[in-house]
């Protein structure tokens, strides 16, 4: 018994604090076995805080952050979204330069006065002036049956050749970007291939023409133009061609057209809308806004106020000559039901009882969109059916 109690008093002794450690003086810092550390919460002042520790709340602190921003950005946008509708009210002006896009000039860095650098080297380049303080920039493009002859002529030449025996397509292009644009370059190609003639302009405000755009200047170009081919093509069968925006322009002139016993022998309508405010109510841009309260009273209504109709639907009632609609049904800015629907305003319609009235849809497998259906194979026959017809009844006359 006295061995097992020795044996523990040693191992107590092997265990407990030195006597003299334990004499020491308070001011003395007590001695730890080196088996010991100190606990975090009783670190001494300056000394430095656990790797560990900042691991742990670093990136507590970081995730803080990213909520704040990602909240305060939330805030922003909302902010924003509400605020648009308001500025488009109180300055309708927006909403006109939205509609005309001609501050955007796409392709940029090209020379209008140079036609042949897009691969128009049966083109000449020329300004007309509709009116003073108006000059709009006009290209003519002549059949590819001329091309040899075409090189190296001037403006009075390509003026004489509209008198030639081929027909003049009269090309009103859409919103944005000018007469050089690649998609209407490569329509021009094909229809100068097909025996046309093309003659096309930007509209005052587009590409290098002067002016302020409005929807009755636009059509005023167009009917100034249109005149001017008329002088110089003598018995010449002319087909008015209107793309996009172009068709609102197109039903326009042809309205006036025929108010004045003057119709051209067509009318070729590429991707129509009804009027200018179902459009922009079905246009992908109006998708967040679609069913924002009085969404008509913010932003059609400055639409209207601006003096911008584009009435495609209301100039049907009014226009007597032939109407080709071509349509593609993947097209993502005038909805396809649009273009179907003026269709089937016009077909009925007494003003076409004595024309041809024809819809052209175009499949969505085909990937035409909005401005690729000069792509088709079935174009040069779809239009020498249409216009090959009105043609020969024309000489008949």
């Amino acid at each position: 018994m006295r061995k097992r109690n020795e044996s523990v008093t040693l191992e107590h002794e092997r265990f407990a604090p030195s006597a003299p450690a334990a004499a020491s003086s308070p001011s003395e810092s007590p001695q730890l076995d080196k088996g010991f550390s100190l606990r975090p919460s009783l670190r001494p002042p300056g000394s430095a805080r656990p790797a560990g520790d900042s691991g742990m709340k670093r990136p507590l602190g970081r995730r803080h952050g990213m909520w704040f921003r990602l909240r305060k950005l939330v805030i922003w946008l909302l902010g924003v979204y509400i605020a648009i509708p308001f500025i488009v009210k109180l300055c309708p002006g927006i909403q006109a330069k939205l509609i005309f896009l001609n501050f955007v000039r796409a392709p940029y860095f090209i020379d209008l006065t140079r036609p042949q650098d897009q691969g128009l080297n049966h083109t000449c380049n020329y300004y007309l002036q509709p009116e003073d303080g108006v000059i709009i920039g006009v290209w003519h493009t002549v059949p590819a049956g001329l091309w040899k002859d075409a090189q190296g002529k001037d403006q009075p030449w390509y003026e004489d050749a509209l008198g030639s025996s081929s027909p003049v397509i009269l090309y009103l292009h859409g919103n944005g970007g000018t007469r050089g644009g690649e998609h209407r370059v490569e329509l021009y190609k094909v229809l100068s291939s097909l025996g046309y003639h093309v003659v096309t302009f930007d509209y005052r405000g587009w590409g290098d023409s002067i002016g302020s755009p409005s929807e009755s200047g636009l059509t005023y170009d167009a009917l100034h133009v249109f005149d001017w081919i008329k002088a110089r093509s003598g018995d010449n069968p002319v087909y008015i061609w209107g793309h996009s925006l172009g068709t609102g322009v197109a039903t326009n002139l042809v309205r006036r057209l025929c108010e004045r016993e003057t119709p051209p022998d067509a009318l070729i309508l590429e991707s129509p809308f009804t009027n200018i405010r179902e459009e922009a109510r079905s246009h992908p841009f109006s998708v967040i806004y679609r069913y924002f309260p009085g969404f008509d009273w913010f932003f059609l209504d400055p639409i209207t106020s601006s003096g911008i109709k584009f009435a495609n639907d209301e100039n049907m009632k009014h226009i007597s000559c032939s109407l080709l609609i071509l349509h593609a049904e993947d097209d993502p800015v005038v909805p396809f039901h649009l273009g179907k629907k003026l269709y089937n305003i016009a077909a009925p319609s007494r003003s076409f009882r004595d024309h041809k009235v024809q819809f052209i849809p175009f499949h969505t497998d085909l990937g035409y969109r909005h401005k690729y259906i000069y792509k088709s194979p079935e174009l040069p026959r779809i239009l020498r059916e249409f216009l090959g017809k009105i043609g020969h009844e024309h000489h008949r006359h």
